[in-house]
């Protein structure tokens, strides 16, 4: 809900920015020469443009400027330490890609240090102004409601933690806003929206069942009178249980989505094809290259045989993908229809160990760094598994949307290993299904910390 004062500052927050960087920038440059350190000149002339760059660049990948971004407080501040994280990463690799030798390290303790005390100061300016703005020039938009549902209690619940907002209140506490005799507006809402209008109401919003629509015209009518902007809330609740959202294909035709899945936006799916290169490929750099070879070693010191066991599994969208493991069982004819059990015989001496430990799972690097898994998702089934849990299981599918993850928020809670009756692979798709509409980026962290405890604490459903 756009006012002046949020459409200015998505102007002015990044002036001031932009000034308050490059003044600290050329004391810290001063003052490390005053403190006898050895300053090229060069990190005056040239180093000063890449130090702006990197800023611009690290504040558009945080939407630190975004309308979106500046419209809450919390978002200024979490964006601006993540933009000063990253901007010390990368100005600090710059620089010593540079192999400038006069350059002196003390710079970047002194620049850094005054750049988060100036931005420190920065905000807590930028609060204070905001709050006499609000509270004693009252730039806020006054906004009040119709519509005693819950739509509306939900809708009010929202338009009171709006800082740009001043919310007036309900309009109307009856049922309905019409005279029930009569079929027009009562004779109580027409005097609430006068006096709405007399206490500077310039929105009005209607939470109203679209069956209802046609009757809202009567009160378009004097709210117009009135200079009321009315502004609808279709109330779909009591005609779709589950939660919804709506987007506008097009910026045109309304979509109605009935689960919320974060990893459908390009961007978040990015951000996590990122990570899973990225955190996969050091795996395999620096700890599969000397433990794959350890391992298989054991392996074949124990049992003849292949190292890797390979496994079609159910991937992303229902596509079958191969699945890669430290083969942990002597070589059988039922490993693509059998789940391991907690005494199986199959299971070799080192294979029980490598289960206990997780350690047969560290081959599914290899399929992350593919792009056939992800570090983080639903664990893949057996494509006989899918076939059997699909036809008795409500949702089941549902969690192929996302790609099959090494661990996952039910393995973490305990949902993992042999599932020997079907409400223990219900409670398994809902974590699953859970996961995919609550993913975000910390999420994940979480779970990877959660299962590298697990797996050093040992659990008993790994077998």
């Amino acid at each position: 809900m756009q006012t002046r004062y949020l459409y200015l500052l998505k102007y002015i927050l990044p002036i001031t920015d932009i000034i308050m960087l490059n003044m600290i920038y050329i004391v810290s440059y001063y003052l490390t020469e005053y403190l006898g350190k050895s300053v090229s000149y060069e990190l005056w002339q040239h180093y000063i443009v890449v130090c702006n760059l990197i800023w611009m660049f690290n504040s558009a990948i945080f939407g630190l400027y975004t309308e979106y971004g500046a419209r809450r407080l919390e978002r200024i501040y979490r964006g601006t330490y993540k933009s000063i994280l990253l901007h010390a990463v990368l100005f600090a690799v710059y620089l010593m890609l540079a192999k400038d030798v006069d350059f002196s390290r003390t710079f970047l303790l002194v620049f850094y240090g005054l750049l988060v005390i100036g931005f420190l100061i920065n905000r807590f300016v930028g609060t204070a102004f905001q709050f006499i703005l609000v509270n004693k020039f009252h730039v806020t938009k006054k906004v009040a409601l119709i519509g005693n549902s819950a739509m509306g209690s939900r809708l009010a619940l929202y338009l009171t933690k709006q800082r740009n907002i001043d919310f007036y209140g309900y309009l109307d506490e009856q049922a309905s806003i019409y005279d029930t005799e009569s079929g027009n507006l009562s004779d109580i809402t027409i005097a609430q929206l006068d006096l709405a209008a007399q206490n500077g109401v310039k929105d009005l919003y209607v939470s109203v069942a679209p069956e209802r629509m046609p009757e809202v015209k009567s009160l378009l009518q004097v709210a117009d009178a009135k200079l009321i902007r009315l502004k609808f809330i279709p109330d779909l609740e009591a005609k779709l249980a589950a939660p919804y959202t709506i987007s506008y294909m097009g910026g045109e035709f309304p979509i109605i989505t009935l689960r919320h899945e974060p990893l459908e936006n390009m961007g978040n799916r990015f951000k996590k094809r990122a990570f899973d290169f990225l955190f996969s490929g050091f795996v395999i750099v620096f700890i599969l290259s000397w433990l794959y070879p350890l391992i298989a070693l054991l392996i074949k010191l124990e049992n003849k045989g292949p190292v890797l066991f390979r496994q079609l599994r159910s991937g992303r969208n229902d596509e079958p993908f191969w699945c890669l493991k430290f083969r942990s069982m002597k070589v059988n004819a039922d490993s693509d229809k059998k789940q391991a059990t907690k005494d199986d015989d199959r299971i070799t001496k080192i294979g029980r160990f490598l289960r206990k430990t997780s350690l047969d799972e560290m081959p599914q690097f290899f399929n992350v760094f593919y792009g056939s898994m992800s570090v983080v998702g639903p664990r893949p089934h057996m494509l006989s598994h899918t076939e059997e849990y699909k036809a008795i299981v409500n949702k089941f599918m549902v969690r192929h949307f996302v790609k099959p993850g090494i661990t996952g928020w039910a393995q973490v809670n305990g949902f993992r290993g042999e599932t020997k009756r079907t409400a223990a692979m219900e409670n398994r798709v809902e974590h699953d299904i859970w996961y995919m509409e609550n993913w975000s980026s910390m999420l994940d962290v979480k779970i990877i910390f959660l299962t590298v405890i697990n797996a050093l604490r040992g659990e008993d459903n790994a077998f």
